[in-house]
């Protein structure tokens, strides 16, 4: 992995890890990435991604990935495989460190018998309602089960008789023995077990019980030697639930991990809750996971997020002990300062208004130079075909300009990108809308790369496309998915908040390059566009727009969103 996958910037984590090395110089620093498999990946999972890679190659040590299949009923392949495909396309890789918490059920449920044994956990035919009465609240103790002090006897051969089926889902549940009077609710003798018959995508119908997270997740940090386990800072409360289990089993365990909470991303003018990502494909508010509106890793590559710049987003934004919430802005000027160093540039007009140059001949065409980008001559150059007819941006052109407006209007003269000077001679109008159809034009012959020669200035340059040459494509404008910083803010239904406007689509006229072209592109003066790796073909070429070259939502954010 190259050094610009990840900062090196100083973080209370990396504090950490610096005062357990001088303690102890043999120290690994052995992390692990745990998404569970039940959706696919979003922007908030890619913050977890490069600092738990990002440190372990910082300090020559390794990340393992592993999928946290404990609960079948909501796990597929399809969400593994796309899981690994995300870490894979942020730049990162696991190398033969690849796990899974259903590689240790026969582990897990050898130490559950362990923890039966030693009074540390017990059967309970509570309902999931009766539980949740006897829970208590913050500021009531909870009540204990009657089964709590079961015999071990009695506990293990139930136990053993959930594992073998004889029991209806729901039936019985394992609970760890702990305190149902700690202001911990965490901690009120929590579920271990519970018996679920749901085809398993790795294990098949080989069991029927199944561990909860909260007890799976630190016996496998410890079996896979993990020495730090990052979590976002929901897992706070869950740290000393964490911490008893490894004390509980310490004999046993072959490591002892250190749960440390880091600030999740909350991230503006989204929403990154599985749940509600979930809803938006499920009821056709978007067209899928991977819908370039939405926040998922797999949607932002479709959009042409490149993964360099979501891993310098995940730097700038840095690791912090308490939640914040950062702007869409920010992630935004990641990808332009990424595609304004890669992206070459060409030429696409998205509202065409056709311009007839009356002193070029009808039969003539040339082809112009252009560099592929201004700043680097080694990306080269590439052939722009000229010829009588071309078109223009329709906003490019007004009839009645103000002072500050220097592209076209009449009598005014304004540069082709890369070709000649031209004037407006003539407007052509449809006779009964009254709309501008066409512009007559000349052109000066002499200024073909180089300015005027009686010394006039011309301050307008405008992008084209020759009328003869130009491509069809279809052109997708899509924006932020919702129009407010907080969806579902103040009201019941965060669906109220999305963005009409989140997605336009236009027909478009291209250059040839860009027609045979696939990647990231700058369309000169319009913004950043990627060609779909989906829907775009050969003969009919379909473009993303990425980014716009600059904020756009920027006033609106001044005004308070």
């Amino acid at each position: 992995m190259s050094d610009n996958h990840y900062s090196h910037a100083t973080n209370f984590i990396r504090n950490i890890i610096e005062e357990d090395r001088a303690a102890d110089s043999r120290r690994q620093v052995i992390t692990r990435f745990p998404p569970e498999p039940n959706g696919y990946l979003h922007i908030g999972h890619a913050k977890s991604i490069c600092l738990n890679f990002g440190l372990a190659a910082d300090y020559g040590g390794r990340c393992h990935l592993r999928l946290d299949d404990t609960n079948p009923e909501k796990e597929s392949v399809e969400y593994a495989e796309a899981i690994k495909d995300a870490v894979h396309w942020l730049g990162f890789e696991w190398g033969e460190h690849l796990y899974h918490a259903s590689d240790y059920y026969e582990q897990l449920y050898a130490w559950a018998e362990a923890l039966i044994e030693r009074g540390k956990a017990f059967v309970c035919s509570l309902n999931a309602e009766q539980m949740r009465e006897t829970r208590g609240t913050l500021t009531e103790p909870g009540r204990e089960s009657p089964d709590r002090d079961r015999p071990v006897a009695e506990n293990l051969d139930l136990f053993r008789r959930m594992r073998a089926g004889e029991f209806a889902d729901g039936a019985y549940t394992l609970r760890a023995r702990i305190d149902m009077a700690s202001p911990n609710m965490n901690l009120r003798d929590p579920v271990i077990y519970r018996l679920q018959r749901h085809h398993h995508y790795r294990t098949g119908d080989a069991w029927c019980i199944y561990p909860m997270y909260d007890y799976a997740h630190p016996l496998s940090d410890a079996l896979e030697g993990v020495t730090y386990s990052l979590c976002t800072l929901e897992f706070e409360d869950h740290r000393p639930l964490y911490d008893w289990f490894l004390e509980q089993l310490a004999d046993l365990l072959p490591a002892r991990p250190r749960q440390i909470e880091f600030a999740r991303l909350n991230l503006a003018y989204t929403v990154m809750s599985k749940r509600k990502l979930l809803e938006l494909v499920r009821e056709g508010h978007v067209q899928g996971w991977d819908d370039p509106r939405m926040p998922t890793l797999v949607g932002l590559r479709r959009r042409g997020f490149p993964p360099a710049a979501v891993r310098a987003f995940c730097d700038r934004i840095g690791v912090g002990k308490s939640d914040g919430w950062i702007d869409m802005s920010v992630l935004e000027d990641c990808v332009r300062q990424e595609l304004n160093e890669t992206a070459p540039r060409a030429m696409a007009v998205l509202d065409p208004l056709k311009v007839v140059i009356t002193s070029y001949p009808e039969e003539r065409q040339e082809e112009f130079d252009a560099p592929n980008h201004p700043q680097k001559p080694e990306m080269g150059k590439r052939k722009v075909p000229f010829c009588r007819e071309i078109y223009i941006e329709r906003g490019d052109f007004m009839e009645d300009p103000p002072r500050k407006f220097f592209r076209l209007g009449p009598g005014r003269e304004v540069r082709l990108r890369n070709g000649y000077i031209i004037r407006c001679d003539e407007v052509v109008k449809d006779p009964l809308s009254g709309e501008v159809t066409e512009l007559r034009c000349s052109h000066d012959p002499d200024t073909l790369g180089v300015n005027p020669k009686d010394g006039r200035k011309i301050k307008g340059t405008i992008h084209w496309v020759s009328a003869r040459h130009a491509r069809k494509a279809e052109v997708r404008l899509y924006d932020r998915l919702f129009s407010v910083p907080s969806p579902g803010q103040g009201q019941s239904d965060y669906r109220q908040d999305l963005n009409p406007g989140s997605l336009q689509l236009c027909s478009a006229l291209i250059e040839p390059s860009l027609a045979v072209g696939q990647g990231c592109f700058q369309f000169e003066r319009i913004g950043y566009f990627y060609t779909d790796p989906v829907d775009s073909g050969p003969d009919a070429p379909v473009f993303n727009r990425v980014v716009t070259l600059r904020d756009t939502w920027a006033k609106i954010g001044q005004q308070g969103g």
